[in-house]
C-alpha cells in the first residue's frame, strides 16, 4: 500500500465519520425538540388536573395521594415487610396503586430517593429492600 492509497482510505473514513456525526446531531436536535414539546404537554396536563381538582365538587373522588402520603405508604409497606424485596410494580400491586407505566416510574424515582437517603437498599437492579 502506498501513501496515496493510505491517505485516500483515511479520507474515506473521515467522510463516513463526519456524515455519522451530522446524522447524530440531527437526531439530538429532533429529540431535544420532542423533549421540550413533551415537557410543555406535561405542564399543560398538570395545570388542567389542578384546575379540575379545584373545580370538582367536594364529594368527588379524591385525587392521587399527595407526595408525602405516597412516600408514607411506601415506607409503611417496607416497615410491614422488612425482609421482603420489592420491585416498583409489585409495591404498587401491594398498595392497590395504579400500575400504569407513568405512575410506576414516579414510584421508581421515589424508591431511588429513599435508597439515596439510606432507608432502603438495592439488592439487585430494580429491586428494593428495607435497610436493616
Amino acid at each position: 500500500m502506498n501513501v496515496t492509497e493510505l491517505l485516500a482510505g483515511l479520507q474515506a473514513q473521515h467522510d463516513e465519520v463526519t456524515a455519522r456525526a451530522a446524522e447524530l446531531r440531527g437526531q439530538i436536535e429532533h429529540l431535544t425538540s420532542a423533549l421540550a414539546e413533551t415537557q410543555a404537554r406535561l405542564a399543560d396536563l398538570d395545570t388542567a388536573r389542578k384546575v379540575i381538582a379545584e373545580a370538582a365538587p367536594s364529594g368527588a373522588e379524591p385525587g392521587p395521594p399527595e407526595t408525602s402520603t405516597a412516600y408514607q405508604a411506601i415506607v409503611n409497606a417496607f416497615n410491614q415487610h422488612p425482609g421482603q424485596v420489592f420491585r416498583a410494580r409489585e409495591l404498587h400491586e401491594l398498595l392497590g396503586m395504579p400500575t400504569d407505566e407513568a405512575t410506576v416510574n414516579i414510584t421508581r424515582s421515589r424508591l431511588g430517593r429513599l435508597t439515596r437517603q439510606g432507608f432502603l437498599t438495592q439488592p439487585g437492579r430494580g429491586r428494593y429492600q428495607k435497610r436493616t
